[in-house]
């Protein structure tokens, strides 16, 4: 099956405050090893299990937009911004399984760190009848040989889910578990905020269109 006809659509939630080359490369690499249609980037409104986000869901879906305009194969997803109060993952796929219908088979990115919460999400066992599961590595989180780290709720809901090649996810619609081989890159969004507060460099942790738009708008400087 070539890109052009994959039915797989990959959807990458997380706060994106701010989206940062970590985000970018895993994006990346995902859609390269399944062969995702496209990869939809849901920046989270409020989410219910990490701190309220520093800058408004409006900068950050806009940062999310400079980052990924030249990347045909990314797409902004915004329902998460203008749906009101705490933002459930749940909700979205939900929302995505009804406008695309069951001829398309979603595949939710997340970091090993968050899939070891994951027993912690609202409605967490119906993520796996409306979507495929794609861990990617996130530095210091190894989850790809060892399953007995994981919390024993999910370890025994997921015992059955592992596919240990992008080709076994096509084995099913939904439900399946895979860890993606990608880059690790140690970039993360609360250091960057750091150093924008310190008045540091970030210049090459991020897209240059995404650090413009941080400076106009004098995100994380204490300006705001």
């Amino acid at each position: 099956m070539s890109k052009s006809e994959s039915s797989f659509i990959g959807i990458f939630g997380g706060t994106f405050d701010p989206i940062h080359y970590g985000h970018l490369r895993i994006a990346e690499e995902v859609v390269e090893t399944i062969g995702l249609r496209e990869m939809r980037f849901t920046p989270a409104g409020m989410p219910r299990l990490r701190y309220a986000p520093i800058a408004s869901p409006q900068h950050r879906a806009a940062m999310v937009q400079a980052a990924i305009r030249n990347n045909p194969r990314f797409v902004l997803d915004e329902r998460e911004t203008h749906r009101p109060g705490t933002s459930y993952s749940v909700e979205s796929l939900r929302e995505l399984r009804q406008e695309m219908g069951e001829n398309i088979t979603l595949c939710f990115v997340m970091g090993a760190d968050a899939f070891m919460k994951l027993a912690e999400w609202h409605s967490w066992r119906e993520l796996f009848r409306l979507c495929h599961i794609i861990i990617a590595a996130r530095p210091g989180h190894v989850l790809a040989t060892d399953h007995d780290v994981l919390p024993q709720e999910l370890k025994e809901e997921c015992t059955q889910r592992w596919v240990s090649s992008a080709s076994g996810l096509e084995c099913a619609s939904s439900g399946l578990i895979y860890v993606a081989p990608t880059t690790p890159l140690d970039i993360s969004a609360t250091a960057i905020r750091t150093r924008i507060s310190a008045k540091s460099s970030v210049r090459y942790l991020l897209p240059d269109a995404v650090l413009d738009y941080i400076e106009m708008n004098h995100l994380y400087s204490g300006k705001e």
